[in-house]
């Protein structure tokens, strides 16, 4: 059974259609019974990146409402959602440091690598990490991460 620390950017695509959303949808199925790690911070970036694309006018509101809503009980159903500890914080400004990452994007990275740093600490196979953002990807790869692009995926 995976185990997954997905990133904003891949998750959206579980609930806006785009490049890559058949492939995220299909690994993240319940039915796989993959582990899916998300940083909390992830829940504000797909409500704020759907309500915005509604806005923009690239998705309806009505699919906006109802990717929010698909979103937000798939939080409380499947997702292990991983707190920003000052721990992870400070990892994340160290990451920004080398990397020149975007602050959230950091965040990401060093929640990514304290939820891996736990599986391999229990015995357990690396987590991978699904992520669409380059600069992340790099990052992450350089650190030692596994790392998928649903984009790679069409």
């Amino acid at each position: 059974m995976a185990s997954y620390f997905v990133e904003s950017s891949a998750l959206a695509k579980r609930y806006v259609t785009e490049r890559g959303s058949l492939w995220v949808q299909s690994i993240l199925e319940p039915a796989t019974g993959c582990t899916v790690y998300i940083a909390r911070v992830t829940t504000v970036e797909i409500v704020a990146a759907t309500v915005r694309r509604a806005r923009g006018g690239s998705i309806t509101i009505a699919d906006a409402t109802v990717a929010i809503s698909s979103f937000r009980r798939d939080v409380a159903a499947e997702y292990i959602l991983v707190e920003v500890t000052p721990n992870i914080a400070n990892h994340a400004m160290l990451l920004a440091e080398t990397y020149a990452l975007r602050g959230y994007d950091a965040i990401q990275l060093a929640t990514c690598l304290e939820a891996n740093s736990r599986y391999l600490s229990g015995g357990l196979p690396p987590v991978v990490l699904i992520s669409s953002d380059k600069e992340i990807n790099v990052a992450a790869r350089t650190e030692g991460l596994s790392v998928e692009d649903p984009n790679a995926h069409p």
